[in-house]
């Protein structure tokens, strides 16, 4: 991507939610370094993709990375945020209990998860959260597209 082309929240290296976007408002969702390579790797075989955060069964807990089109959000899903030019999503019902939490997309070794692009890379993206302070949580409030 170029730099003309990139936002100013990829331009951060996301490391903690204490980045905020142009408004200020703290990032609810940020990737590290390893992610967005990854997350670059996949657009660049599949085009354009997204994220939606799982809420466990076959897969667990784990993002899934889908092309853009292959997996469709509706009204029971919340616009987390963008990490690396993807939409995240997560359910409604998961918002609400992590809602007061940050979440950082990361890559570890191993599998991903059955139907996520990243499968049989023995590279998989994995979540790792903090709890926002109250400061953060004020200002976060309302700030997600449900």
């Amino acid at each position: 991507m170029s730099e003309t082309a990139s936002t100013a929240a990829e331009r951060v290296e996301p490391v903690t939610a204490e980045q905020a976007d142009n408004s200020g408002t703290p990032l609810r969702v940020t990737a590290t370094p390893a992610a967005l390579e990854l997350i670059e790797e996949l657009k660049a075989e599949y085009g354009p993709v997204m994220f939606h955060q799982s809420g466990g069964c076959c897969d667990g807990s784990s993002p899934m990375c889908y092309a853009v089109g292959d997996f469709i959000t509706g009204d029971g899903d919340v616009h987390l945020g963008r990490v690396g030019g993807a939409d995240f999503f997560i359910s409604r019902s998961q918002f609400e209990v992590w809602k007061h939490t940050h979440i950082m997309l990361d890559v570890v070794p191993g599998r991903g998860g059955m139907f996520s692009l990243e499968n049989g890379r023995e590279k998989r993206f994995h979540i790792r959260s903090r709890l926002f302070t109250s400061a953060e949580n004020e200002a976060l409030s309302g700030a997600c597209r449900m």
